[in-house]
């Protein structure tokens, strides 16, 4: 039978396997589950506690810390609350607490608060890490049911594989950053939608919930908000379509009144996340605010707290700025629109990729199948279109929605009435897994076998892609045990304190080149975009080692 003539159940039409006759067998799926999760859960928690901090997570982390202390809005106004309260869940076991005499701009609350206040950094980050591990794994669960949904028990499980061997998912989401909750609250919105086609009167106000946390964690969730109402109406046409030209408008106008209902929803769940800091919502605008004009000063509109329309028009200001981006071996000055599909080819796994777009092909030709490709093939579209009008090329981060969204494509595979079909699919979530296992526990410089892997990542990309500050407590492993007493100097590209993990390292660039002798250690991002003096230096050194795929040593005579 063809691709096109195939017909399987939908999740309007999904039998149970008492119905069929057949006893129920849950035990094996739920083993199978759990599994995969505690595979992922290993995989974060290991990276999480290795890793030292990225160049985003001390301001997360001493936002949250502020939040906690002094239930004060003013750090980090670029970015909602919801995100920094989730990481403040784990940080408030910790007695973490600012000086009340602190004075400084977001970055230095960072430094002081994990190196300057006389506690442990790698036990404040870790413990601002997991709940967001947490809510990764929650994903997960997400990810399954969406795809089961549409395609059975095979099609969940394909589904959750991919997405717990997920090299960028399981990177990102051992770290206390915005990008996987904003991402996996979307993909909620998303699963939601698709079950209000029978229930709209439950899950319409439960996705409105899911995307008012997406909208709250992060700002780039808004380009999000034509589809999820498109999606309301959608789903509402469905639950309540009917004949004749008189019923038609009424849906319609059903449709429209839980799109509103929807939006506000969301709008409530953001001035929460607000209020739940502050709840007399004490705000000082910042004091370098950009002016808005043209249609950006559309925003004073919206019916959002002032601070969150004050931290879009620091976003604006971000977008102002000319960024460079270094991908595929080449420095480029200012962004490249393809940039993202680039990166996310290079650091997806082939299995994945594969797996993703045939189930693609799937969700838009399968008869059965079509209905869902507007819930899980055009949001994660018109977010990546979105997403690549950026001028920040600064990582797949931007788009980790991608590989989720996939995931779930990626379950039409075993729905398509072909004999090899689920061989194939077997083969290739087998494929992902060495591919994500082989990394171990090196995730986040992680790049496919078509590009040489983690190893050879920061040839082709810089930054969050392959290397974010995370190492600087394995080099200082690596110094203290292969080149204990001798001369380091340090080109580190991150918001550790070096000398917080016992590295005592120079600087080079502030000395001649000709007094720079003995271990000289560089960043993979800072050699991507090296000026014409550490060119030199390194043209001048020996590579003799790296450190996570992150860190290169040389040997400079």
């Amino acid at each position: 039978m063809s691709l096109l003539t195939s017909r399987v159940p939908s999740a309007d039409e999904a039998i149970p396997e008492e119905a069929a006759g057949k006893p129920p067998r849950r035990w094996p799926l739920v083993l199978v589950v759990a599994a995969l999760l505690a595979e992922m859960a290993i995989a974060m928690i290991t990276t999480a506690v290795e890793q030292s901090p990225t160049i985003d997570e001390p301001v997360y982390v001493g936002t949250a810390v502020v939040y906690l202390d002094q239930h004060s809005l003013r750090y980090n106004p670029e970015h909602p609350p919801l995100g920094k309260l989730i990481i403040a869940t784990g940080l408030a076991f910790t007695g973490a607490h600012l000086d009340p005499g602190f004075t400084g701009d977001q970055t230095q609350l960072g430094r002081h608060v994990l190196y300057e206040s006389g506690d442990d950094p790698g036990r404040l980050m870790l413990a601002a890490r997991l709940p967001v591990i947490v809510l990764t794994l929650l994903f997960g669960l997400v990810v399954f049911a969406f795809a089961r949904e549409l395609t059975g028990p095979a099609g969940g499980v394909t589904a959750l594989a991919l997405y717990a061997f997920s090299p960028d998912v399981i990177a990102h989401g051992s770290l206390a950053t915005l990008d996987v909750p904003v991402a996996g609250f979307l993909l909620t919105s998303a699963w939601l939608l698709w079950r209000a086609r029978r229930r709209p009167g439950l899950y319409v106000p439960l996705a409105g919930l899911a995307f008012g946390a997406a909208v709250a964690t992060k700002m780039s969730a808004l380009a999000a908000v034509p589809v999820v109402l498109l999606l309301v109406v959608l789903s509402v046409w469905h639950a309540r379509r009917g004949i004749g030209p008189q019923r038609t408008l009424r849906v319609l106008g059903l449709g429209v009144a839980a799109a509103v209902s929807l939006t506000l929803l969301a709008v409530a769940v953001v001035w929460a996340s607000y209020l739940v800091v502050d709840p007399r919502l004490h705000w000082t605008p910042p004091p370098d605010l950009p002016a808005d004009h043209g249609l950006r000063a559309l925003v004073d509109r919206l019916p959002l707290p002032r601070p969150y329309l004050d931290g879009m028009r620091v976003q604006f200001a971000f977008e102002d700025r000319t960024w460079s981006t270094f991908l595929l071996g080449r420095y480029h000055a200012g962004a490249l629109w393809y940039y993202l599909p680039v990166a996310l080819l290079v650091k997806t796994p082939l299995a994945t990729l594969a797996l993703g777009l045939a189930g693609a092909v799937a969700l838009s030709a399968v008869p059965r199948l079509r209905p869902a490709a507007p819930y899980v093939l055009v949001p994660a579209a018109v977010l990546l279109a979105a997403a690549m009008t950026s001028t920040r090329d600064l990582g797949v981060r931007y788009a980790i929605f991608v590989p989720m969204f996939l995931a779930v494509a990626a379950a039409g595979v075993v729905a398509v009435r072909w004999r090899w079909a689920h061989v194939a699919a077997g083969v290739l979530v087998v494929f992902a897994a060495v591919s994500s296992l082989r990394t171990f526990p090196y995730y986040l410089p992680y790049s496919n076998e078509a590009f040489g892997g983690p190893a050879r990542t920061h040839l082709s990309l810089h930054d969050s892609n392959v290397d974010w500050g995370q190492d600087l407590g394995g080099l200082a492993d690596r110094l203290r045990q292969d080149h204990p007493g001798e001369r380091v100097w340090l080109v580190y590209k991150g918001s550790g304190v070096p000398s917080a993990y016992g590295i005592d390292a120079a600087d080079p660039l502030a000395v001649p080149p000709d007094e720079v002798h003995g271990l000289l250690a560089v960043s993979d991002s800072a050699i991507a975009k090296a000026d014409d003096r550490l060119t030199a230096l390194i043209s001048g050194s020996a590579p003799i080692d790296e450190v996570g795929h992150s860190i290169t040593l040389y040997r400079r005579p």
